[in-house]
């Protein structure tokens, strides 16, 4: 390797190193309210595997409250998807990178196996590259192929920094007030038909955007 390459890694690595642990500082400033929560601490308590998912545009809080399960999740293989899955790591999430664009079917391949090993899952349904709130099949589908409950979650705040990206991706700002909503356990039939599957989907995502406003209205409401 270069003098030239290994200085280039070195200050990678510093960067995210460092943005990491501002990430963190933050967090802790954040008085998170966390909704509806008993069915995803059962599954926990009593060893179930479940999948979660949330929009990828409103995904650092979920990711951040997830962590304190046993949990995988699914990063693009992009250059972005290479400071979330530093982040992850840190939050000792079992990462497995691959989308529904790049390396999709190898990716559910291995979720799959990632859950027979224990492990729960945690997706962003509209990610990597969007349309934004627009539910793909991945979080449906392996919860079909794997028989695990699927809970959907919603998340707000008062004050957010928004990005210029495709997904308008919101970061609260420190010590904001933030509000965390889960659905009930969605569990897809084993003999389920295609169209059956594809209705899911559909109902998913109104669900996944109802759970949104709702946390919004909280955020509102306690403001």
């Amino acid at each position: 390797m270069k003098i030239k390459e290994i200085k280039k890694s070195i200050l990678n690595f510093l960067g995210l190193n460092v943005l990491t642990f501002i990430v963190n500082l933050v967090i802790k400033t954040y008085r998170i309210r966390i909704y509806n929560d008993e069915a995803v601490k059962k599954l926990s308590q009593n060893g179930k595997n479940f999948i979660t998912a949330f929009w990828h545009g409103k995904m650092l809080i979920p990711w951040c409250v997830n962590k304190k399960f046993k949990i995988a999740a699914l990063v693009s293989k992009s250059k972005d998807g290479e400071i979330l899955t530093r982040l992850l790591k840190n939050w000792n999430y079992n990462v497995v990178r691959g989308s529904s664009h790049i390396g999709g079917k190898e990716a559910l391949n291995i979720m799959e196996k990632t859950i027979d090993e224990g492990y729960s899952f945690a997706i962003t349904p509209d990610g990597p590259t969007g349309p934004p709130n627009k539910m793909k099949a991945g979080a449906v589908v392996l919860a079909h192929r794997k028989s695990v409950p699927l809970l959907l979650m919603g998340t707000a705040s008062n004050k957010n920094f928004v990005f210029k990206s495709w997904d308008k991706f919101q970061v609260p700002k420190p010590f904001s007030k933030v509000s965390v909503v889960y659905s009930e356990p969605i569990y897809v039939r084993e003999d389920s038909s295609r169209e059956e599957i594809n209705k899911l989907i559909e109902e998913c995502e109104i669900k996944l955007t109802e759970l949104q406003k709702e946390a919004e209205k909280i955020v509102r409401n306690n403001t």
